[in-house]
């Protein structure tokens, strides 16, 4: 019995070493050589002044007629101070830091379709046919990407409030048009920030 004992402390301080020192070491040197340094640090997207505007890597809303529209998203992105958030207001509960994903809502249930269908409606009311990643938000809500055919379609819109000849935005969304994952995973997608700030600095 004591023989097991210590081979059971033996096998824990084995693992716990690769698990909770070695890995975390490995993957921090890692993260920390130039070609990754990028995406260890978050994918920050700076705009042209050097300002901090945002993630490529996590989408974040864009109501303007002046820009691209992002995909919806359950989670409120938060933007309070200290002072501004109550968390006890209803309208806050989801304003709250670090929480994602979907809203696990049925097809059939009435608070989605509630929630889609003024977006359905904004969408044809301008023209612009409601695919299903400009109406429905994502797994996680945080998808920083909206389809190709999604941020066509909203060419013509953008082109006419911008003052802007329609090809020179379409140049502009097939040029931030990401591919499939290693060519084979996924669909193309056009990454909606990185998008929209191509727009600020024509």
């Amino acid at each position: 019995m004591i023989r097991e004992t210590l081979r059971a402390i033996r096998v824990t301080l084995v693992l716990w070493i690769l698990t909770a020192i070695l890995y975390p070491a490995v993957m921090l040197i890692v993260g920390l050589l130039p070609p990754l340094q990028y995406q260890a640090n978050g994918s920050i997207i700076s705009n042209a002044q050097g300002q901090v505007i945002g993630s490529a890597l996590i989408g974040q809303p864009f109501t303007s007629e002046r820009y691209f529209w992002s995909r919806p998203s359950t989670t409120n992105y938060s933007s309070f101070t200290k002072q501004e958030f109550e968390p006890t207001k209803p309208e806050n509960i989801t304003q709250r830091t670090g929480t994602s994903g979907a809203s696990n809502l049925a097809p059939s249930n009435p608070d989605l379709i509630k929630r889609i269908e003024p977006k359905i409606n904004r969408l044809k009311q301008i023209g612009i046919p409601p695919t299903a990643d400009l109406v429905y938000t994502s797994g996680s809500s945080l998808d920083p990407h909206i389809s190709v055919e999604s941020a066509k379609a909203q060419i013509a819109r953008v082109a006419k409030v911008r003052s802007l000849n329609p090809n020179q935005v379409e140049i502009l969304v097939t040029k931030n048009i990401d591919g499939r994952f290693l060519g084979i995973f996924g669909e193309p997608g056009v990454n909606v920030l990185k998008l929209n700030l191509a727009l600020d600095n024509l």
